[in-house]
């Protein structure tokens, strides 16, 4: 495997699981440090394991997204720790399935403080660090097809995920002065602890197959190689944009 982040720091949101998990092995394996973001009285055990079974290097940082200050303690933490940071993942986010008429103004608030708000400090504090240290960086953020296409019982989690690709975008804009290119990526059907649930039901699963124009759903590891080529200088032109990573699904989505 290619060693593209040799000598850097990345700092992965939801790393304990799922997206997360599969990015910060791949960032590891390709030689970041990495500071595995995980819940207060979660387990990161399994990722920082998955990393020294990689070859790679990672440490664990405590945060829950949907308090400012220890996101922005964490990023902190990172840099102090590692000596610096080049690049953040932002993918930690919640999916609770409700319809619309039965989402309460606190299931609101509690979706966008985390998806949303979680999202805009952990990239601005980032950001600011980059440019403290003076070397530029790279960002990426975990949106979603649900971007682009309603579902029945995420109503509110797509309203999150649009307002990630635009702060992705606009972010971008105001960043690229600064040597720092930020991006999203913008998963469909991912095999993550967050979509199980639903593709236990036969008839849900039949529907994603036939939809999916590759007729399968996607590895979070397939998503982990998406994001280490929008973070790496691979990417070196790239800002402000937001690739979807959906196996074709966005063509037939009937949602």
């Amino acid at each position: 495997m290619e060693r593209r982040f040799e000598g850097k720091v990345a700092l992965v949101t939801g790393a304990t699981t799922g997206i997360g998990q599969a990015t910060a092995v791949r960032l590891a394996a390709e030689g970041a440090v990495v500071g595995v973001n995980h819940l207060p009285g979660q387990d990161p055990a399994g990722t920082l394991g998955r990393i020294g079974d990689a070859g790679g290097q990672g440490f664990p940082v405590v945060a829950d997204m949907r308090e400012p200050e220890q996101v922005t303690a964490m990023v902190r933490m990172v840099a102090e720790s590692a000596g610096r940071l080049d690049c953040v993942v932002s993918n930690a986010a919640i999916n609770p399935f409700m319809a619309w008429d039965e989402t309460t103004v606190e299931d609101f608030n509690n979706l966008f403080e985390t998806n949303v708000r979680g999202t805009w400090v952990v990239c601005t504090e980032g950001a600011k660090q980059m440019i403290r240290e003076g070397h530029g960086g790279a960002i990426c953020c975990v949106s979603s097809i649900s971007a682009h296409v309603g579902a029945p019982g995420q109503t509110a989690y797509c309203g999150t995920k649009g307002a990630i690709s635009m702060l992705a975008k606009a972010l971008g804009r105001d960043l690229g002065a600064h040597g720092i290119r930020m991006n999203a990526v913008e998963p469909g059907w991912v095999k993550t602890p967050m979509s199980a649930p639903l593709m236990d039901e036969p008839e849900v699963l039949k529907y994603y197959i036939e939809r999916v124009a590759l007729r399968r759903g996607g590895e979070p590891e397939e998503l982990a190689s998406a994001i280490a080529y929008l973070l790496s200088d691979d990417a070196s032109y790239v800002t402000s944009a937001t690739l979807l990573v959906d196996g074709g699904f966005i063509v037939n989505a009937e949602l």
